[in-house]
């Protein structure tokens, strides 16, 4: 599991003893968990909804209960399988929004406005990449000075150690070619190709920055941060004919049906002409 994920199953395995101290009035202990009902896990739940956490965060609390659990009954300290009894809540099927071809070619070069050469350079490439090779920000950022120059293909390790191989387009290779020449600072081959301003690794965050400034600068919508970039590349791709299966080869989706959201898209930007075109749409 990513750093990300590990540090927030941490959290929500803290809550949950914390409020079985006050659940059941004293520290919860092996004897106090091995006798737990669904119904004192559906309680924590309970709480951590009146105090505003949707249902995505409901899914991750009981999947760090359930590991909780199952590692004390790896370790063979107690069985309980309460939490494997309640059930998890369904979450609305939400679609990618990606931007239009036209947003998405004014983003990379709005990319390019800043008065620091380099920073400028640097923010170009890492867009670039996003957009043409569809990488998550965490795969982009996890890239070395030893991966430049660019090959034609480049092997990239995904979620669940998942590695799979992406076609960089010239104009990717390009523009990270450009911006490795004029990193100011003396780095290692192993050190991050991407740097902030002090020469240390770029975040997450300062890419998420980035797309902000772009936002209020150009206009976009909320929903154009650095991983909507990476919907762009799979929904133009698709929208001009490219395979399905392929796309997915390309993202490192596990389930095809992952992939099948960005088809959605075309159907309901269809739909929508037709509603609005058609003279017996509202019939």
């Amino acid at each position: 599991m990513s750093t990300h994920t590990l540090r927030a199953y941490g959290d929500d395995v803290t809550r949950f003893l914390t409020f079985l101290q006050g659940h059941q009035g004293k520290s919860p202990d092996d004897r106090a968990l091995a006798t737990l009902e669904p119904s004192d896990i559906r309680a924590f739940i309970t709480v951590r909804r009146k105090q505003g956490l949707g249902p995505r965060g409901v899914r991750r609390a009981l999947s760090a209960v359930r590991s909780f659990f199952r590692h004390l009954e790896r370790e063979e300290i107690l069985a309980n399988p309460a939490a494997r009894s309640v059930r998890t809540p369904k979450l609305a099927r939400t679609l990618p929004r990606p931007l239009s071809e036209d947003d998405a070619a004014r983003t990379l070069e709005g990319a390019g406005e800043n008065d620091v050469q380099w920073i400028a350079a640097r923010d170009t490439a890492l867009l670039t990449l996003l957009y043409g090779a569809g990488l998550r920000i965490s795969e982009a950022l996890s890239l070395k000075q030893a991966d430049v120059p660019f090959a034609e293909w480049l092997t990239i390790l995904g979620k669940r150690s998942k590695e799979r191989i992406v076609p960089v387009l010239p104009a990717v290779r390009d523009a990270v070619a450009v911006y490795a020449r004029q990193i100011p600072f003396t780095v290692a081959s192993h050190a991050p190709l991407f740097l902030s301003r002090r020469g240390r690794p770029m975040s997450a965050r300062e890419a998420q920055a980035l797309m902000q400034r772009l936002r209020s600068a150009l206009g976009l919508s909320e929903r154009a941060t650095p991983h909507a970039l990476r919907h762009s590349f799979a929904t133009h791709l698709l929208g001009n004919g490219g395979d399905l299966r392929a796309v997915q080869e390309l993202l490192g989706h596990a389930s095809l049906s992952t992939t099948q959201t960005y088809t959605d898209i075309d159907t309901k930007k269809l739909m929508d002409v037709y509603q609005k075109a058609h003279p017996r749409a509202r019939a």
